[in-house]
């Protein structure tokens, strides 16, 4: 009776391993099938990602991306000396305009 109390036993302690082997394995594979999902999300958005970066390196059409930001800069900083210049020449005009005024 002792072999079979020790038997029944080192079954109950195989039948919860096995048990405990099955819910590990669900729990992966739920999480592997998650991980799926993830990888297929990502790769469509790597697609994405790579198109818009063809159509901007169609749009730039080869120039270098530094080099027209540096232009931009430079033609920010014209329109202001421009700006500059225009109202020195409106201040001009308008001080002209007055002193007309004072001879008439």
């Amino acid at each position: 009776m002792n072999d079979t109390a020790v038997v029944a036993t080192d079954l109950d302690r195989l039948a919860e391993r096995v048990e405990r082997a099955a819910a590990l394995l669900v729990e992966l594979r739920g999480k592997n099938a998650q991980l799926e999902q993830e990888r297929s999300q990502l790769q469509q958005e790597r697609v994405l990602l790579q198109k818009r970066l063809e159509e901007t390196q169609s749009k730039l059409q080869g120039q270098d991306p530094g080099a027209l930001l540096q232009e931009v800069a430079a033609l920010r900083k014209e329109q202001r000396e421009w700006q500059t210049e225009r109202r020195d020449v409106a201040s001009r005009i308008e001080a002209i305009s007055a002193k007309l005024e004072r001879l008439e």
